[in-house]
């Protein structure tokens, strides 16, 4: 009898204990302030009462809505993230205080009858991403908006299909997945108040900012973002959400026991601005050029908001001028200032900006896929989107949403045989053929070299683009196909904006609607929506202004896809280079953010000069600005600046600023990324007093009476392809 009074006293004191610690745990104060930021943050949307009400009146007795099919769950389909929508709606209007349907008992009813009728079918599409990432982040939303509100049995079954987001599951690879399952499972934590698990969660989220290894899925060394094994430029997709989802998280946590800490939220911002950023047109619209088969869903619009700029403002001061830039641009309270020449190295992708325009090229290597494969039955007509193309943008809306009536064969940049038919679309993504692919860059400059095997059509070409302020150079040479097919070079094609004006010396005339055929134009200038396209040598220039026709479902086989035929009046224009082509070239000279008077007097006198355009150099010299660029697809020489000789012993891209043996700054490149030096040989003695930009290059140099021999180390491992740039003092 003593021995259980002994007992129960000791069964007391623990009880008292643990009841405490019970408490304490509930209610850990920096759980609870992530807990209430996120929640709050889900309430932020609008309700539209009218919507919601219709919800609720269309809703079946068995917790259907009649317009959703619930049968199909192929990958192209699955109308039943409509459902889940639908339920996330519901769940922010009967929780938001101060709306009409606030705590509403019908509504709640309705809800909860919709939500019993997913557990109780639980369906599984045969896309994994909605089984594992946008059904449990759904659902996730239901339950912390709906918390205390759902039975015992509705939370463990829809914790139990939220689960599957877990870091351990099979879409949770190291890529942009990861970080976004990651933070769905930290909700889930959150929900259930499990401090430990999310804490060890947010460790993993912060440990995932950072740069992979070589050849690895991720953030890789240039700021590009690689999503899978075929390296294929992901950074305006997968490569945005990986940035806006560790932004949320610290933004969430920040002031708290679970912050970040500052070095990873600097790499964020570096990556954001100088990424993420940089491949956007003026900061704030995609890039058609970065984009893969998102181009085919149907959007009118791909400017960027202010969200994630705003979380990166509240958790660090890092870079903090450069992001409120973005900020005010994004919305349209400054214009774009910015000026650079960016080339991501490890996704072969070049841009180029200046405050009145932007410009991109995308290109393929053996070490990169050409573009993304047609997932879920998306970018139908993605064959040649990186055969060297060129996209050139003044506002940010010039090619969309212009994609369902594109013509896929006349691509920007590219040079393409006009085939009857596009391959097969499993025929899409291809390997590159030849090494020479790359650019050099001092970071405001840039010239672009691309050795173009076509893995689709028998076709090459050494295609090379020159930029530089106020227009930016487009050489072709050794262009050849045996095909009887016709092969042509597009300079453009977007919206038809306004008139098109063609001149030729002092003559100059509007042109009709229709298409135009221009032989042998030499000299000559179009000018269309504030850019010029000038012609210094002799080609065959083809213009098309007519309506063209098409619709979405043929370039993306997503059901909600609409079929109707839609038209728009499109600008097409290109060059024509026959059929059986061969050693055929091209040049041209764009002008973007022009008026039509100074197009007329650059063609009368060019500030650039073109001083090869072979299949061994192509080469122009800008007299205003004193710079050469230079592809050397092989060794060899060029002479400019009333005798400068340089000479390069290698393949190598090469940009030299200065005159009359007064070097002020070199930048070279390895385009083939097999070299461990450049040499270079200037026929003149040069002050050689200098730095170098880059602390993984070395340089060495030997002056003579009447020469200067010149080698760079170039970068080595992840950093291959990178350049180099000398500042002379």
């Amino acid at each position: 009898m003593k021995q259980s009074s002994i007992i129960l006293k000791w069964l007391i004191i623990l009880t008292f204990i643990a009841v405490p610690l019970q408490v304490q745990a509930a209610t850990n104060p920096d759980i609870e302030t992530v807990r209430k930021r996120i929640i709050s943050e889900l309430l932020q949307p609008g309700v539209h009462e009218n919507h919601v009400r219709e919800l609720m009146n269309t809703l079946r007795p068995d917790g259907t809505w009649p317009e959703i099919d619930y049968v199909d769950t192929a990958r192209t389909a699955f109308e039943h993230t409509r459902h889940l929508a639908n339920m996330v709606q519901m769940s922010r209007a009967y929780r938001k205080k101060d709306t009409p349907l606030a705590g509403n008992k019908m509504l709640k009813k309705n809800l909860l009858t919709a939500l019993d009728y997913w557990l109780a079918n639980d369906f599984i599409c045969e896309n994994w991403w909605n089984n594992e990432i946008g059904t449990p982040s759904d659902l996730t939303t239901v339950l912390l908006l709906m918390d205390g509100e759902l039975s015992k049995e509705q939370v463990e079954k829809t914790s139990s299909i939220t689960g599957r987001a877990h870091i351990n599951a099979w879409g949770a690879r190291q890529s942009g997945d990861r970080i976004k399952i990651a933070g769905i499972q930290a909700k889930n934590a959150l929900f259930k108040r499990d401090a430990e698990q999310f804490e060890m969660l947010m460790k993993l989220v912060g440990d995932e900012i950072r740069f992979v290894p070589e050849n690895e899925r991720g953030l890789q060394y240039d700021y590009s973002f690689h999503h899978r094994d075929d390296r294929v430029n992901n950074t305006l997709s997968y490569g945005l959400g990986y940035a806006d989802t560790f932004a949320e998280w610290a933004d969430y946590v920040a002031g708290t026991r679970y912050r970040f800490s500052e070095e990873p939220l600097k790499l964020l911002v570096d990556y954001y601005l100088d990424g993420i950023c940089k491949m956007m047109i003026f900061g704030k619209y995609h890039d058609p050029g970065a984009t893969n088969r998102d181009i085919s869903r149907p959007r009118n619009n791909y400017a960027a908001g202010t969200l994630t700029l705003e979380r990166l403002l509240r958790v660090t001061a890092y870079r903090a001028g450069e992001l409120n830039e973005i900020v005010k641009i994004r919305r349209g309270e400054a214009l774009p200032a910015l000026s650079f020449g960016a080339f991501y190295w490890l996704t072969e992708h070049y841009t180029h900006q200046r405050p009145g325009y932007f410009a991109s090229v995308r290109m393929f290597s053996p070490r990169v896929r050409n573009m993304e494969e047609p997932y879920n039955g998306e970018g139908l007509m993605n064959h040649h989107r990186g055969d060297g193309v060129n996209y050139l943008s003044t506002r940010g809306d010039e090619y969309f949403p212009i994609t369902p009536v594109y013509d896929w064969q006349k691509i920007p940049g590219a040079t393409i045989l006009q085939k009857p038919a596009l391959p097969p679309e499993t025929e899409i993504q291809k390997p590159g053929l030849a090494d020479f692919v790359g650019a050099a860059t001092d970071v405001r400059y840039g010239v672009v070299g691309f050795d173009f095997i076509s893995p689709h059509d028998p076709v090459k070409a050494r295609k090379a683009w020159f930029f530089f302020d106020d227009e930016y150079v487009c050489l072709g040479s050794g262009i050849t196909s045996p095909s009887h097919l016709p092969l042509v070079t597009t300079l453009n094609q977007s919206k038809l904006t306004g008139d098109v004006v063609a001149g030729q010396g002092d003559f100059e005339t509007t042109l009709p609607r229709g298409e135009h055929v221009r032989p042998d134009v030499t000299g000559g200038w179009l000018f269309h929506d504030r850019t010029g396209y000038i012609f210094p040598e002799a080609a065959q220039v083809t213009l098309s202004m007519q309506t063209q026709t098409g619709n979405w479902f043929k370039i993306n086989r997503q059901t909600n896809s609409p079929r109707e035929e839609v038209g728009m009046d499109v600008f097409k224009l290109w060059i024509d280079h026959g059929s059986y082509a061969n050693n055929a070239g091209y040049s041209y000279i764009v002008m973007p953010a022009a008026t039509k008077d100074g197009v007329r007097k650059t063609a009368a006198a060019p500030p650039v000069k073109i001083l090869s355009n072979t299949p061994a150099l192509q080469a122009v010299w800008h007299s205003e600005l004193k710079i050469l660029q230079a592809v050397f697809y092989r060794n060899g020489e060029i002479t400019f600046a009333g005798g400068i000789r340089l000479t390069v012993d290698s393949p190598a891209l090469v940009m030299v600023s200065g005159e009359a043996g007064k070097i002020r700054r070199l930048t070279v490149s390895d385009a083939t990324r097999k070299l461990g030096k450049i040499h270079l040989r200037f026929n003149r003695k040069l002050d050689v007093a200098a730095t170098v930009d880059d602390v993984q290059a070395h340089w060495n140099v030997n002056v003579r009476e009447s020469n200067t021999e010149i080698a760079i180390t170039l970068p080595p491992g992840g950093y291959a392809g990178k350049s180099v740039t000398v500042e002379f003092q």
